[in-house]
């Protein structure tokens, strides 16, 4: 259990994740290196499916028979930086899927600080099994959209 608190929560079909800023995420004035918001969004995208996985266990269990080994490729990402985060800040990355279709789904990311909008994203991820993109079962698709 946890483990769970670390993953973050899913409410309302989005899932937070807390992320602390530490020295290493920044650059020499001090604010959050762009490079360090890919991690924490990628942190906020596998922490998602893994909370999804736990709570539709069911239905990723059938996705896992029908696509064995499934798994999740970046394909592409359109970010814009709004306001720079600092040392020590702490953050929350918010992670919703947008749209689940076909072989991909469109994920709508936000790093958020005290409220504030700092990045702003949209991840379009391509489902694998065996190597190749294929079309995402059914049963992952209503689990993503049973969250949304």
């Amino acid at each position: 259990m946890n483990d769970h608190l670390h993953a973050g929560e899913i409410r309302d079909g989005h899932h937070f994740l807390p992320v602390r800023v530490y020295y290493e995420d920044t650059d020499f004035s001090g604010s959050v290196y762009h490079a360090s918001y890919l991690r924490f969004m990628e942190r906020g995208r596998t922490d998602y499916l893994r909370l999804l996985g736990t709570d539709q266990r069911v239905l990723f269990e059938q996705t896992e028979k029908e696509a064995p080994g499934f798994a999740f490729v970046v394909r592409s990402m359109a970010i814009d930086f709004f306001k720079p985060a600092k040392f020590s800040d702490l953050l929350e990355v918010v992670t919703r899927p947008e749209e689940v279709k076909g072989a991909s789904i469109l994920l709508h990311q936000r790093v958020m600080c005290d409220g504030a909008l700092l990045v702003e994203a949209r991840v379009r991820v391509a489902f694998v099994s065996g190597g190749r993109a294929k079309p995402i079962p059914k049963p992952l698709r209503i689990a993503m959209r049973g969250e949304g």
